[in-house]
């Protein structure tokens, strides 16, 4: 059977280009459609279940589906190769990212690709909106988390608590299902227990050779997993900020060409972390530095995915029939499409413009771009790749390859001089 679950799992996690909701689709086809692994209705209900989960939830319901499978086991096999092969790809590219991206032929390809995750995010921002905004009171909560973070830069993780208690009040509680069994809320923690041992092993290590910089690495991708309510998108401006900002481990183009090449790879986007911290490991002390730092940032980002599967699948029925529970999703969905437009403004102010300033207004805090310093190549291909994913509907690979080989073209006169 193990060798069945790694054939398939494996051929997910080759193929799940396209962001959570074409790897979800790829993932229904395989498991639903061509195999009898889960119902229709298991799949929905694993899948709502990971979307209340911090984290990628596209990973979890693999894991969930390969647990369902073959146990821990089987979600080991599952969650692991959906990703493991985007990991791979994302350390080669951070490795060549290290010694040549700054090169003027590198960076004149980053600049399509960059001009192309705008509308990549743009995007995304308008497939949460259609599924999430609908009520006015959700509409509500998504301007109230844009202003938060735009206007005022108030802490991502308080803004997404905020909306979870909003949408839990706002939901009646009318439907609960009566409580679990004890044994099972037994073997949940007793996962938890175990599972959070592995999860923080790495750190005896740490304090163990006195490492600082690996101590601050696992300390905040940690803090990390368990504040990625909906999807990469919604921490990535929160990240950025961290990372440029208060750690100085990459710069604001660095950081935004790491989101354009994660986007490149199969996998899951917050695979985006381990470039990150491959980068900043380089910096501290060569390639030996950058693939344990890569490595620790894969660990404290993902054992955590396996560890709410291990321990709250088996309660999916009746995490279920909790409104409650349902309603703070509702109210976390809602307030990440205020998230992701304030990360595709942050995004096309510094895609389009050489220079954007930090703007301190009293209790104000935003950015404000030099309008003189717009870059018309970065619109003009933003155009031409919206116009390629929202109105013809190309493939995300093959638009990313075009946009990339223009900026290249336009570039090459003056990189050959």
């Amino acid at each position: 059977m193990n060798a069945e679950l790694i054939r398939v799992f494996g051929r997910i996690g080759l193929l799940s280009f396209g962001g959570p909701a074409a790897q979800i689709a790829l993932m229904h086809q395989e498991l639903v459609e061509k195999r009898d692994w889960l119902t229709e209705e298991q799949f929905l209900r694993a899948l709502s279940f990971c979307m209340l989960l911090p984290g990628p939830e596209a990973m979890q319901l693999a894991t969930y589906a390969g647990w369902k499978r073959s146990g821990i086991t089987g979600g080991l096999i599952g969650g692991g190769l959906f990703v493991l092969p985007g990991a791979i790809v994302i350390a080669v590219l951070a490795l060549a990212y290290g010694s040549y991206g700054n090169l003027p032929i590198a960076q004149a390809l980053f600049l399509g690709v960059k001009a192309t995750v705008v509308i990549i995010v743009i995007e995304a921002l308008l497939k949460i909106a259609k599924r999430a905004l609908k009520t006015s009171a959700h509409l509500m909560l998504a301007v109230a988390a844009f202003a938060a973070l735009f206007l005022f830069a108030l802490p991502f993780p308080l803004v997404i608590l905020v909306a979870a208690l909003i949408g839990a009040a706002m939901q009646s509680p009318d439907g609960v299902l009566p409580g679990t069994p004890a044994g099972s809320l037994f073997g949940t923690f007793s996962v938890l227990g175990i599972g959070g041992a592995i999860w923080a092993a790495p750190f005896f290590v740490i304090a163990a050779i006195d490492s600082p910089f690996l101590m601050e690495i696992g300390l905040f991708f940690s803090t990390l997993a368990v504040v990625t309510f909906g999807g990469a998108y919604a921490v990535l401006a929160y990240m950025t900020q961290e990372v440029v900002v208060s750690y100085g481990w990459l710069t604001t183009p660095q950081m935004m060409d790491a989101l354009g090449l994660a986007e490149t790879t199969p996998g899951p986007l917050i695979l985006v972390t381990q470039f990150v911290g491959m980068i900043a490991g380089m910096a501290q002390g060569g390639i030996g530095m950058a693939l344990i730092a890569g490595a620790l940032t894969l660990w404290v980002t993902f054992v955590p995915c396996f560890i709410w599967i291990f321990a709250g699948a088996p309660l999916i029925d009746w995490l279920d029939g909790k409104p409650r529970l349902r309603g703070a999703l509702a109210g976390i969905t809602a307030a990440v499409v205020g998230v992701i437009a304030n990360l595709s403004l942050w995004f096309a102010a510094h895609v389009f413009f050489a220079q954007v300033n930090a703007v301190h207004l009293g209790p104000l805090h935003t950015i404000w771009p030099t309008l003189a310093s717009l870059q018309p190549i970065a619109v003009i291909l933003a155009m031409i790749s919206g116009g390629l994913l929202l109105w013809r509907g190309w493939p995300l690979p093959l638009v990313l390859l075009i946009s990339a080989t223009l900026s290249l073209l336009i570039a090459l006169p003056t990189t050959l001089i």
